[in-house]
């Protein structure tokens, strides 16, 4: 019998590692939740294997933010945020229930909570909550904590909202656990992401302020909130610098995901407005130590200023295993100019990517094909098996060729190229009621102009639209790009108020309820959503929901390519391009573990500040800044 039993686990135990689901049966408690595959770590977790867990705490880091904030309240549309305060997730005030592995995909590690269950069903999740967690001002954290957390971000925050749309409710198991209802069962990812969900103090936000007045986390405020996390907010100016504190007590210190790591003992931002000034920043010292670089330009010709010259501006690439986001020109189909499928299309042709690349981007970048690039879950080749099967089903609905013809964006490589695709621009254009007229492209009915403004907020914008800009003009399209502050940029991106952006999508190896957020038709008339095509496609919405009740891995990856597939023949964006590395270029008074996560690139808060070097460096260039 024993060896029977035994038999029996090792199969299950199989049956559930091909479903992408740990082996541990249902309704026992587990520690860290993955969809994927169990964690490298196992139970015995320590530590992340690349920290250095007797990392000195110590040191202040430094960094310049574009814009300006109004807000330290980050989950409602209103208002910009500061810097440390995030939208989705914790930020550096909060904590969550569990944290997001920083070295593995679709994985969590305990923070808050220090277990969870669910039912075979996946009906319901239960959380325990670590008896240790504490608020800033030493309160513990509670249930009831948890609970109100819930029921607010869900009415007020757009991506908590949609996250968690099949959450019903969370009740009060005992004073440590807490239950979350779904109102449909079957959603293998959603037990596993109630542990994003960053927890709020209930007793300080239903308080008062100093001048008696009843908070209200629906608003934008500059109170300084509690919160539990490693950082509280030390000081700030409004709209100009925010600077964070270590909290020298902090009460997860010792859990495994935090060990060696936060080690500053001060985080500075400070807001600039222009980007040229901020790069000027980081070149004299002082204000911005790290600096990601996503210009090419700037990478391959500025990095010869006298710091980097002396050894002491380091430039790194640290190569990266994550999903690639869908960078594009996201065409607003809110506007009447974009809801055809042919117009969409032909806007895809004067794009060329290989002169851009090769003449501006010194071939640094590769052409994004894929929603999912990167990961198993990107489409290639003629739909075939399962995902076939799931794509008959909507056939009528779909663009005929998406059946017959591999997706491929047009490739400039050639001379003759560029005549080319124009023409087959101007072809679709025409399929869709558009002639050229006196070098103008118009409305064959009426007579209007096709035109559009890309609406932009940085010179990265600039350098990626205008060529794009000159090819559109070629065929008579009347395309500009208006450049505005960032705090102007995020309202009208958040209000939908743009006819293109430059955008990104992120994702991960596990798609799952963020879907909604990305491409239903809720979303797309949801103000904050990132539904920033505005797509509202009943075949879209389908296979989102097959996406979020996928019974197994299997059928995941199936749905994914099909979904990949109808957002591409749709042409709902501009595909740009990517890179597989992380550059960064940073002032040397850091000490860094010899190993950094290859999952993310580089993890930052592994690193500490070398007090002898921050030494040096500021008596080296006192004055500078």
């Amino acid at each position: 019998m024993t060896a029977g039993r035994t038999l029996l686990r090792s199969l299950l135990a199989a049956a559930l590692l091909a479903a992408g689901l740990q082996a541990v049966q249902a309704d026992e408690w587990r520690t860290t939740s993955s969809l994927i595959g169990e964690s490298k770590y196992g139970d015995n977790f320590q530590h992340y294997d690349y920290v250095n867990p007797d990392a000195p705490k110590g040191g202040g880091y430094n960094s310049v933010v574009l814009g300006t904030f109004d807000s330290f309240n980050p989950y409602i549309v209103q208002g910009s945020p500061a810097a440390g305060l995030v939208g989705f997730g914790g930020g550096l005030l909060y904590d969550t229930l569990m944290e997001q592995a920083s070295d593995e995909g679709s994985t969590s590690h305990p923070l808050i909570a220090d277990a969870f269950k669910y039912p075979a069903d996946y009906s319901s999740a239960t959380y325990r909550l670590d008896p240790r967690a504490k608020w800033h001002d030493g309160q513990p954290i509670t249930v009831d904590d948890v609970i109100w957390s819930f029921q607010t971000l869900k009415s007020s925050s757009p991506q908590y909202s949609r996250y968690f749309e099949n959450v019903t409710d969370a009740v009060v198991i005992s004073d440590r656990e807490v239950e979350f209802h779904f109102n449909q069962k079957g959603n293998r990812e959603l037990p596993k992401i109630i542990g994003d969900l960053a927890v709020l103090p209930k007793h300080w936000w239903e308080g008062t302020d100093a001048n008696g007045k009843k908070r209200d986390i629906t608003k934008p405020t500059l109170e300084v909130p509690l919160g539990s996390a490693a950082y509280k907010i030390a000081s700030f100016k409004p709209g100009s610098e925010i600077v964070w504190q270590r909290v020298p007590d902090y009460w997860a210190a010792k859990l495994p995901v935090k060990i060696g790591r936060e080690n500053f003992d001060t985080q500075r931002f400070t807001y600039i407005l222009d980007d040229n000034a901020a790069w000027q920043a980081f070149t004299k010292g002082g204000l911005d130590d790290i600096k990601p670089e996503n210009s090419s330009k700037r990478w391959k010709t500025f990095y010869d200023f006298p710091a980097v010259k002396a050894g002491d501006v380091i430039k790194k690439e640290f190569k990266t295993a994550s999903p690639v986001p869908m960078q594009a020109f996201m065409l607003n189909q809110r506007r009447p100019s974009f809801q055809d499928r042919e117009v969409r299309a032909a806007l895809t042709y004067p794009f060329d990517f290989e002169t851009m690349n090769r003449t501006l981007f010194f071939g640094f970048n590769t052409r994004t094909q894929s929603y999912f690039q990167g990961t198993e879950l990107a489409s290639n080749g003629l739909p075939q098996g399962a995902e076939l099967e799931i794509l008959e089903k909507f056939r009528d609905k779909l663009p005929p060729e998406l059946f017959t013809q591999e997706f491929k964006l047009p490739v400039y490589d050639s001379p003759q190229a560029e005549r080319k695709y124009l023409k087959q621009a101007v072809d679709l254009f025409a399929k869709a009621g558009w002639v050229i007229k006196g070098g103008k492209m118009v409305n064959a009915k009426t007579g209007e102009p096709f035109k559009f403004e890309i609406l932009g907020w940085n010179d990265t914008d600039q350098v990626i639209a205008s060529p794009y800009i000159a090819n559109l003009r070629k065929i008579g399209v009347d395309a500009t790009l208006r450049i505005i502050d960032q705090t102007q940029y995020v309202n009208r991106v958040n209000n939908f108020d743009y006819d293109v952006i430059i955008g990104q999508l992120g994702q991960s190896e596990s798609p799952g309820n963020e879907q909604r957020d990305f491409w239903s038709s809720k979303a797309a008339d949801t103000p904050g959503s990132r539904n920033y095509s505005g797509i509202k496609n009943p075949v879209v919405d389908a296979l989102v929901d097959r996406i979020i009740f996928a019974t197994d891995r299997a059928d995941l990856v199936a749905t994914t390519h099909a979904l990949d597939r109808v957002l591409l023949w749709n042409y709902y964006v501009v595909p740009q391009y990517h890179r597989a590395v992380v550059w960064l270029a940073y002032w040397n008074k850091f000490g860094i573990p010899e190993k950094q996560p290859s999952y993310r690139g580089a993890d930052t808060d592994s690193w500490w500040i070398d007090l002898d070097k921050e030494k040096a460096l500021a008596a080296k260039y006192k004055g500078s800044n």
